[in-house]
């Protein structure tokens, strides 16, 4: 027999292996709930305002499915609405790294406060907010708010009537008044007692220990009330670079911004 023949194989004969592929176990069947979306636009009815309003919620990718997000309340500024944070990119800073979502409600251009018996955007976030948060499945208490010019002075206002819950606050240009006369030309204040209400400036100690991030473009007209902000509050981080109040400076900071929001989940 030749040298081969010793281990050659018959034509009828099959190998057999030691090696066993293992039979799968049977998963669970696939999940028949939507995937939520990273970006959803909703319209609903706000008795507080006596409108319809734009509720969006931004949501990182990349996330595991369950559990519930925190969340990040954005004031919007004044002429704007929601889709303000649409427009400067906060969907593209959300990562699953740092694991919450945005929401944003469009409050009018009131700075935040009630002016009228018709329409109260204070209780609209206090008595309505959680409902809607509820139904978009995250958490029904925001940890964080984040204010651009005018929606600086309602996350302030927010922070300081929430501030056991709230764990972090950053503002980006943020509108707040030094004086009465600069608060009237604005034309939106009834009455002095009312801006002496909910001034943030004139409420510092009400925003409690909650770590407080504050950026304005050294072009901003609004720079000294920014620089009252962070000689009273003193903020754990405070930035002043060159910028105007304008969606290019707005968009330049707001990654620094929402990285320090998430540093606080």
């Amino acid at each position: 027999m030749g040298i081969f023949g010793a281990w050659a194989l018959r034509h009828d004969q099959t190998p057999v292996s030691e090696v066993r592929t293992p039979i799968p176990e049977p998963g669970p069947p696939p999940s028949s709930k939507a995937q939520p979306k990273l970006l959803e636009v909703r319209q609903v009815h706000s008795k507080a305002r006596g409108r319809d309003v734009q509720l969006i919620t931004y949501r990182p990718d990349g996330l595991a499915e369950g559990g519930t997000l925190p969340v990040c309340l954005a004031f919007h500024g004044r002429g704007a609405g929601a889709s303000m944070f649409t427009d400067l990119g906060v969907g593209g800073q959300l990562s699953a790294a740092a694991a919450y979502a945005v929401v944003a409600v469009d409050g009018g251009d009131s700075y935040w406060v009630k002016t009228s018996a018709k329409d109260d955007p204070v209780a609209m976030l206090t008595d309505e907010l959680p409902g809607w948060l509820a139904e978009l499945d995250v958490a029904t208490a925001p940890f964080a708010v984040l204010g651009v010019s005018m929606g600086a002075y309602g996350a302030l206002d927010y922070v300081r009537a929430h501030r056991d819950s709230i764990k972090a606050a950053a503002v980006i240009s943020p509108a707040l008044f030094t004086s009465w006369n600069d608060a009237r030309a604005r034309d939106v204040f009834p009455t002095r007692a009312l801006w002496e209400e909910t001034e943030p400036l004139r409420h510092i100690p009400e925003l409690g220990k909650v770590p407080l991030g504050v950026w304005c473009g050294t072009k901003d007209p609004l720079l000294p009330s920014a620089n009252r902000l962070i000689d009273t509050a003193r903020p754990v981080l405070a930035r002043t670079a060159v910028g105007g109040h304008d969606a290019n400076y707005w968009t330049s900071v707001l990654p620094e911004a929402m990285y320090f929001v998430g540093s606080h989940i």
